[in-house]
């Protein structure tokens, strides 16, 4: 047995280490599990009074479970030898508070849940991450019921933007983002029904993979809009997202839209480089509601990608009103019993919308739908075409917290409805997207701030946009490092 297997440390700071990079050292002793789980622990309470990432820290489950995997690492025989095998072997991750975890009631942002009963077992997802070696550290702040896109929780407080703790993290999944920027955990989960992994990916400076929908199973997550749900990874590289999306894929019968195909790993898709690939800008729609900042950011990964193509998909507009109406609709009809026997303990600006869309007449909601089905349809036509397209996933950098409007392009626009306006589309329509972080070279002011670039493809085509995410990484264009709290 080794000095680590036997109990001595590493002495390595493991809170910028990626999800592979751990998984690396345990499965050749060159760090316990127990060590690993240990310095995520003590990051997340050594920043999170700043960040308020984590609603939940689950401590005692983490260290029991490491102390389980390093007596079973420690036994050695084909036990052992399987274990070493897991790709996530000892890499600790945190997961929206949406997601169930067993022994604790299930928040999804609210008060209202801590009434219910704690979860009788650990979502899906949850489970197939642990099964690869995972270790579960606790549950990450959100927007409220999903519906928000800067993680401003009244009930919790804010996320700070752990790069600059002044600024939004994005949302709804803002804990998920700003725990990867914080070196909290290399790894978690989110949800995405209008763009929130792809605005908290953006805003904090991380990678984020939005799924095709229906891709991964939703089984056990409190849901927003059926129609619309995505569950998905955050990490700090495009590795680790292609690790963790691998690990939970397969088909659930317990969700009905759970598509029955078969998986389609994406690790060893990850070298096949962009060459062949026909690449687009979409202008228009996802142009004229971008600052100068993410037009840069498009720009630079279109000249690194060597496209000067650009497309305009005339139905986004209609698409990202569709999302709204389609979205106020099915979550206000799922919140009914609850506005009515517990509005006063829903948020005043999620409470009022999910009311709003509660009355909206069925003929908008139907109306929607055929929008819905026109803008498929035309970006279906698109992608026979070309494979990938290109847009920034949020119209600037992460704004000041508690800012009520922001300004795109000269208009004035609220922040909490309009962060999502260019992911909202995308959404509409169920495509697979990767959030790629870009950096700016310094304002005036010496700051700088990250603004990510969704990467799209035709549903089921997870891996052209994680090739062309692999190239943007390697080739420096899309980087996440640690926020220096």
């Amino acid at each position: 047995m080794n000095a680590i297997a036997g109990g001595a440390k590493s002495g390595r700071d493991w809170h910028g280490a990626s999800a592979s990079g751990v998984a690396r050292a345990v499965r050749e002793g060159e760090a316990r599990v127990g060590e690993i789980v240990g310095a995520s622990l003590a990051r997340i309470a050594g920043t999170d009074s700043t960040v308020n990432a984590f609603t939940d820290v689950l401590a005692e489950r983490a260290m029991a479970r490491a102390r389980s995997l390093d007596a079973a690492l420690g036994a050695e025989g084909e036990a052992a030898t399987a274990l070493r095998a897991l790709p996530l072997l000892g890499v600790p991750f945190a997961v929206k508070n949406l997601f169930d975890i067993a022994g604790i009631p299930t928040r999804a942002g609210s008060i209202i849940g801590l009434s219910n009963a704690p979860a009788r077992a650990d979502a899906l997802l949850v489970q197939r991450l642990e099964a690869a070696g995972a270790v579960l550290v606790g549950a990450l702040n959100m927007d409220e019921y999903a519906y928000g896109f800067t993680t401003e929780n009244t009930h919790y407080g804010p996320v700070r933007n752990p790069h600059d703790t002044t600024r939004i993290a994005g949302g709804s999944s803002g804990g998920s983002g700003a725990a990867l920027a914080a070196g909290q955990v290399p790894l978690t989960l989110g949800s995405d029904t209008n763009g929130s992994i792809r605005v908290p990916a953006s805003l904090c400076g991380v990678f984020g993979l939005k799924p095709t929908y229906g891709r991964l199973p939703r089984t056990g997550s409190y849901p927003f809009v059926h129609s619309l749900d995505v569950l998905g990874p955050l990490a700090r590289s495009v590795t680790d997202l292609a690790l963790a999306y691998d690990a939970m894929q397969g088909h659930d019968p317990h969700d009905a839209a759970c598509a029955s195909r078969p998986a389609e790993p994406l690790m060893p898709q990850l070298s096949g480089g962009v060459r062949g690939l026909r690449i687009a800008v979409l202008d228009g729609w996802f142009s004229d509601n971008a600052g100068p900042q993410a037009r840069a950011a498009v720009s630079r990964v279109a000249r690194a990608l060597g496209t000067e193509r650009r497309l305009t998909l005339q139905g986004a507009v209609r698409a990202r009103a569709a999302a709204f109406l389609i979205g106020n609709s099915e979550g206000g009809a799922l919140h009914l019993p609850d506005l009515r026997a517990r509005a006063a303990d829903f948020e005043p600006l999620s409470r009022d919308r999910f009311i709003a869309g509660a009355l909206l007449p069925a003929a908008w909601v139907n109306q929607a739908q055929r929008a819905r089905l026109r803008f498929a349809r035309e970006v279906a036509q698109v992608l026979e075409g070309v494979d990938v397209l290109i847009a920034p996933a949020t119209p600037h950098p992460a704004t000041p917290i508690g800012s009520e409007t922001m300004e795109i392009n000269g208009a004035r626009l609220p922040t909490r409805p309009n962060t999502g306006l260019l992911t909202q589309p995308i959404s509409c329509i169920g495509l697979p997207v990767c959030a790629v972080p870009v950096w700016p070279e310094p304002d005036e002011s010496g700051a700088a701030l990250p603004v990510g670039v969704q990467v799209i493809a035709a549903p089921w085509r997870e891996d052209l946009v994680m090739r062309v995410a692999a190239v943007l990484e390697a080739g420096g264009v899309a980087s996440a490092p640690l926020a220096r709290l």
